[in-house]
Parts: structure tokens; sequence; C-alpha cells
């Protein structure tokens, strides 16, 4: 029962990303191929609620469900660091044509092979932790 409000929140961010058509692998196709701005927009929405949601978290020094003051650390700056793992990161949404965001709504909606990707996405994150000491950051 303590954790009603993020499943309902989850329901709520299913049915925004289903209706705004986030889940669609046309939509994200189209963004690939630079012939839509409706991803672009999608995107860009979500990266201002983003930066205002962490000014707010910021500024009011917002707790988390364990009661501990939200803090935010310094990330080190090196372009190898973003280049390389956003050039992963595109090419893995390219390949799969899913946004990360919206795995479990694609799950939800009964796309049985999307359970492919959510693994594999798990098993990567797993494997990036276990060779982070090891890898160029």
């Amino acid at each position: 029962m303590k954790y009603i409000k993020f499943f309902l929140i989850g329901i709520i961010f299913g049915i925004v990303m289903t209706k705004s058509e986030a889940v669609s692998w046309f939509r994200i196709y189209e963004m690939f191929r630079f012939e839509s701005f409706h991803m672009y927009g999608i995107i860009g929405t979500a990266v201002v609620v983003g930066i205002i949601g962490t000014a707010i978290i910021k500024k009011v020094h917002l707790k988390d469900v364990t009661g501990k003051v939200i803090s935010f650390n310094p990330k080190n700056m090196s372009v190898p660091r973003y280049l390389i793992g956003g050039i992963i990161f595109g090419l893995g949404w390219a390949m799969t044509g899913a946004c990360p965001g919206p795995l479990f709504t694609l799950a939800g909606h009964g796309i049985a092979a999307i359970w492919v990707v959510i693994i594999s996405s798990v098993v990567g994150t797993y494997l990036y932790g276990y060779f982070r000491d090891k890898l160029p950051h």
C-alpha cells in the first residue's frame, strides 16, 4: 500500500507514452531519418521538465522515499565518456526501434519480443557495473 503512488505514476506514464506515440517504432524510425519533429518535441519536453524538476529538488531539498535528502554528485565532463556512451545508446535505440523509457509500456501492450530488449538492457547495465573500473571515463 505504501508504494501505490509509484504504481499509479507508472500507469499514467504508460498512458502518456502510448497516447503521445512515443512507443511507436514508426515514430522512432521517422526521428532517426529526420522526417518528423514529433519525437524531438517529446524529448525536448522531457529535457525541460527534467531541468525544472532538478532545480526544484535542489532548491527545496526534497527527500527520497527513505527520508534522505536527494543530492546530485558532479560528473566528470570528458568527451569520450559522453560520445561513446551516446553512440552505444543511440545504436541500441535505433536497432530495437524502442525508446528505453517506455520499454515496460510495450511489454504491457503484449509485445513479447520487447522482453529480449529489457533483459538485454539489464544484463548490459550489470556488465557495465562489473567492468566500470576497467573502462575509459
